[in-house]
């Protein structure tokens, strides 16, 4: 369906996947524990380093030239899709770059816990999107940061490799001696300063989902693929889509949903229509905000299912100019049987990203 990545090369471009699991219950619950080995009064942090041409020229497979790393308050600002109590309690780690020539840096966020927080000894890591790492960090005997286990494509959304073509995601990737950094410790400030440099949101994406969608309305968002973007899309199993909350999602957010945390809670279905079944298939979510997106976990309110499918999630985002964003990393919509093994893992076929345009309230209509 896309044919580049759809995060692109910065988090104010439209990025798809959710924040680590594992790290994002917890963020949402409560603020994520200080962490005294990165900031032992507990006031924000950063670390940086800017590389001279002495040490690129020594190193022509590293394209970082600036790089640094904030501990700390998100020094970039934008809009957020969880609810207002939750706001404070989001990344806690910010990573950004300037590679050579470029003019203006990169950047990504996530949060940053410790492996085992039962163990004193535990590293750190930081997660961020699709169950992936921003990095893992350790402050040496000297005040430094060494961060590793930086990915290479950590600015580009997951299947990039595939979507770009192997020429393009090697030009937008990092270097092979991206890794390992050093970093010096530096006055917050000059943090702020470097992540100043990034390019402000697209005012085209608006307001988050969250305003722009009320608990107490319907909404209703789809696409239907035409012959000839089917026939360059082979391996698109999906024909038509539909995400929508109508009678059924607004009763049950009535019932037992709460204004004031929404998002939290908000049911919404999801129909597809496959090219070679021709068959309409709804599936019901329960969405969190979270972060910049909404996590949508599959929900058996509507169905019986002979698996767990809670696991199943789906990500909504806000798109530009009205439209809504579907990220499908892991067959979590009903294009495949949610129980079979062909739903286990990634998702295979090419229906990852969906945009999806705003319809009339009677296109979803069951």
């Amino acid at each position: 369906m896309a044919s580049k990545a759809v995060v692109g090369r910065t988090m104010a471009g439209v990025a798809l996947c959710a924040a680590l699991a594992a790290f994002a219950g917890a963020a949402r619950a409560e603020q994520p524990p200080k962490l005294p080995e990165l900031s032992p009064t507990g006031a924000d942090v950063c670390f940086g380093r800017i590389y001279d041409a002495a040490h690129l020229k020594a190193h022509p497979h590293q394209k970082v030239a600036r790089i640094f790393f904030f501990y700390g308050h998100d020094p970039v600002s934008r809009p957020n899709e969880e609810p207002p109590a939750n706001q404070d309690t989001s990344y806690n780690g910010f990573l950004t770059t300037t590679v050579r020539g470029a003019k203006k840096p990169d950047w990504a966020a996530g949060w940053c816990n410790k492996e085992d927080p039962s163990d004193k000894a535990s590293g750190i890591r930081c997660g961020m999107d699709c169950d992936r790492t921003l990095a893992s960090v350790k402050v040496d005997d000297k005040g430094r940061l060494m961060l590793s286990n930086v990915q290479p494509d950590v600015y580009l959304d997951a299947g990039a490799e595939e979507d770009l073509g192997k020429a393009e995601y090697n030009r937008q990737a990092l270097g092979s001696e991206d890794d390992n950094f050093k970093l010096d410790p530096m006055p917050a400030e000059t943090c702020k300063t470097e992540f100043s440099r990034i390019d402000p949101i697209d005012p085209a994406l608006g307001d988050p989902l969250r305003v722009r969608l009320k608990p107490d309305q319907p909404f209703c968002f789809g696409r239907d693929y035409d012959d000839a973007h089917l026939k360059t899309h082979p391996n698109q199993l999906t024909q038509s889509i539909r995400v929508f909350r109508g009678p059924v999602e607004l009763a049950s957010f009535a019932a037992g949903g709460d204004a004031a945390t929404w998002p939290d809670g908000a049911d919404i279905a999801v129909s597809v229509t496959t090219r070679q079944k021709g068959k309409t298939v709804t599936q019901t979510y329960s969405c969190q905000g979270e972060a910049d997106q909404w996590r949508c976990s599959a929900s058996s309110k509507m169905s019986d299912f002979s698996c767990d499918i809670s696991q199943k999630e789906i990500f909504l985002k806000r798109g530009p100019n009205g439209t809504m964003m579907l990220a499908n990393p892991n067959s979590a919509v009903a294009v495949v049987d949610l129980c079979s093994k062909a739903a286990d893992g990634k998702t295979k076929s090419d229906d990852k990203v969906y945009r999806l345009q705003p319809m009339p309230q009677s296109a979803c209509a069951p």
